[in-house]
C-alpha cells in the first residue's frame, strides 16, 4: 500500500512465476481443449488392420420406441393390443411398416429389419446397459460396470495419424435422467466420445474447439505451443510427473483438431447444399443425421446420435407411458421427423457409395407393451392431455422389439426373426444384446471372442463374454 493509501498492485512484482503457472497463463486458451490425454491414450491401442476402416452410425431412440407402431405392426391383434394406425406396403413385397413411415417404405430394399431382439432389462438404465455394454444384469445401475461398445471399439481402433477424433457423439448416448447408461468403466475415459451438443439446425449452432475461423488466432496458438515446447526442453528430465511432455506428438494432434480447416469443415453443415439439408429435414434429428454422414465421409468411424428432446413430445423421449404421453398422439407427432431423418441418412449412405463401409443401426433400449394401458396423464403439453386426462400409453417391453440395420455390406430388403400375433414374444430367430454387440464388433473387424481388456485390478476381461454375430447380418461377398 502506498503512502497515499492507494494500492500499487498493478506495479507490484510478485516474484518469480513458477513454470507451471507461466504455462497455465500462456496456454489458457488451449488448455481447455482436453483432447491431448485422449489422443495420447488412444495411440497405445491403434488398430493392427488399418485398411479395414469400417464405420458404424448408431441412431439411439432414448426411452424405447414402440415396435408395433414402427417396424412390427400387428393389424390383426385384439383391440386391447392393436394401435390406431394401419400398416402400409413397401417396395419389398410382403414387407409392411406402420403408415407413419412412408419414406421408410419407399427405401425398404436398402435396410433389413430385425424383429426378434430380446433381453431382461426392464428399466431404462438396465435395458440400455444390456444393449450398449453387454451387462446381463436385469437391475438398474447408476453407472456402467462394463465399458460400452463404442469406447471399446475406439480403444482398439484408435488412429493417431488423423486430426479428427475416431468416436463422436452427436447428441451423444450418455445418460438417462440421473443414470449413466454408457461409459468407459475400466477403460480409460479418454477413449470416450468427442461430444457435440445442441441443435445443429439452430442457425447459431457451432461446435467449440474445432478449427479457428481466424488464421491469426491459429498462429497465436501455434506460437504459444512453440514457446512451451522450448521451455519443455529446458528441464524435461526433472519433471517426473510428465507435465513437460504435455504437448508432444499427441497434443499436436489436438492442435490439429483445433486449427485444422478440414476438421472444421467436417462439422460445418452450412457447406451442404440447401436441397440436401431440406431432404434430411430442417430439424434437430435431420441435421444430426446429416452431420453423422459428413463425419463418416471425413473418416470418423464410431458415431452415435440420440433422438430425443422437443421433437419427442412433452417428456422429450420415447417413453410413452400414459402418464407421459398419449402414445398415439406422440407417435403421430414425432414419426414424420424420424421417418425423414433416418430415410435420408440411409439413402445418402447408398448414394455416396458408403454402404459397404458404413453400418447404420436404429434401435432403443427396448420396445413397448403390446397391451395398451389407459391411465391419467401427469401433465399437459405436446402429445399429452391435461393432468388427469385418461389417455392410452404403452409401458416398457424388453421381451421383444425391433431394430433397423442398413449398409455395412449386408443383404438388405428383408426381415430377420418374428414375434407372435400380439408382438409380445419372439417366435423365430431370437437375438440377444450379446448377438447385437458381436455383430457390430465383427463389422468393425474386432473378434470379440478373443479380445480382453484389463480391469482396474489388472485382470483381463473379455469385451463380450456371451453372444455371437447374427449370420443374416453378415457382410455379403
Amino acid at each position: 500500500m502506498s503512502a497515499s493509501g492507494k494500492s500499487n498492485a498493478v506495479n507490484a512484482c510478485p516474484g518469480p512465476i513458477k513454470r507451471r503457472e507461466f504455462l497455465r497463463i500462456g496456454l489458457s486458451g488451449f488448455a481447455s481443449l482436453s483432447l491431448p490425454g485422449l489422443l495420447q491414450l488412444r495411440a497405445k491401442a491403434a488398430t493392427s488392420n488399418p485398411k479395414a476402416r469400417t464405420a458404424v452410425i448408431l441412431v439411439w431412440l432414448r426411452g424405447g420406441a414402440s415396435h408395433l407402431e414402427t417396424y412390427d405392426p400387428k393389424p390383426d391383434a385384439p383391440s386391447e393390443y392393436r394401435g390406431v394406425f394401419s400398416p402400409i406396403s413397401t417396395c419389398v413385397p410382403g414387407l409392411q411398416l406402420c403408415e407413419l413411415l412412408p419414406r421408410h417404405a419407399k427405401i425398404a430394399d436398402k435396410f433389413t429389419l430385425l424383429r426378434s431382439m430380446t433381453h431382461t432389462g426392464g428399466g431404462h438404465p438396465a435395458g440400455s446397459l444390456q444393449m450398449l455394454t453387454g451387462d446381463p444384469d436385469a437391475q438398474d445401475k447408476e453407472k456402467p460396470i462394463f465399458p460400452d461398445w463404442m469406447t471399446v471399439a475406439n480403444f482398439l481402433r484408435a488412429d493417431r495419424t488423423r486430426p479428427l477424433p475416431n468416436y463422436v457423439g452427436v447428441n451423444p448416448v450418455i445418460r438417462y435422467d440421473n443414470f449413466t447408461i454408457a461409459g468407459s468403466a475400466y477403460v480409460n475415459p479418454a477413449y470416450g466420445p468427442f461430444t457435440v451438443n445442441g441443435d445443429p439446425n439452430d442457425p447459431h449452432f457451432e461446435v467449440p474447439n474445432i478449427g479457428f475461423r481466424d488464421q491469426a488466432q491459429a498462429e497465436r496458438t501455434n506460437d504459444r505451443v512453440r514457446l512451451k515446447q522450448s521451455l519443455d526442453r529446458l528441464d524435461r528430465v526433472v519433471d517426473v510427473w510428465g507435465t513437460m511432455r504435455a504437448i508432444d506428438e499427441f497434443e499436436s494432434q489436438a492442435l490439429n483438431l483445433l486449427t485444422s480447416p478440414a476438421a472444421r469443415e467436417a462439422f460445418d453443415l452450412s457447406r451442404e447444399p440447401d436441397h440436401i439439408r431440406d431432404r434430411y429435414g430442417r430439424h434437430q434429428w435431420g441435421q444430426q443425421c446429416l452431420m453423422a454422414r459428413r463425419l463418416v465421409e471425413a473418416g470418423v468411424e464410431i458415431i452415435t446420435t440420440t433422438f430425443d428432446g422437443p421433437l419427442c413430445g412433452r417428456v422429450q423421449n420415447w417413453d410413452d407411458h400414459a402418464v407421459n404421453h398419449h402414445v398415439f398422439d406422440a407417435l403421430q407427432f414425432r414419426l414424420p421427423y424420424f421417418d425423414q431423418a433416418v430415410s435420408a441418412l440411409i439413402e445418402d449412405v447408398y448414394a455416396r457409395s458408403l454402404d459397404k463401409r458404413v453400418l447404420v443401426i436404429v434401435t432403443g433400449e427396448f420396445g413397448r407393451t403390446p397391451r395398451i394401458e389407459k391411465v391419467a396423464s401427469s401433465g399437459g403439453g405436446v402429445a399429452s392431455g391435461a393432468a388427469g386426462t385418461v389417455q392410452p400409453g404403452r409401458d416398457h417391453w424388453p421381451r421383444a422389439f425391433s431394430q433397423l440395420w442398413a449398409g455395412g455390406g449386408i443383404q438388405t430388403g428383408g426381415v430377420i426373426g418374428a414375434t407372435d400375433k400380439r408382438g409380445e414374444d419372439v417366435v423365430a430367430r431370437l437375438a440377444t444384446p450379446g448377438d447385437f454387440l458381436a455383430t457390430i464388433y465383427r463389422h468393425l473387424g474386432i473378434d470379440a471372442s478373443q479380445i480382453t481388456i484389463p480391469d482396474f485390478s489388472g485382470r483381463p476381461n473379455s469385451i463380450l463374454p456371451r453372444g455371437a454375430p447374427i449370420p443374416e447380418l453378415s457382410r455379403q461377398s
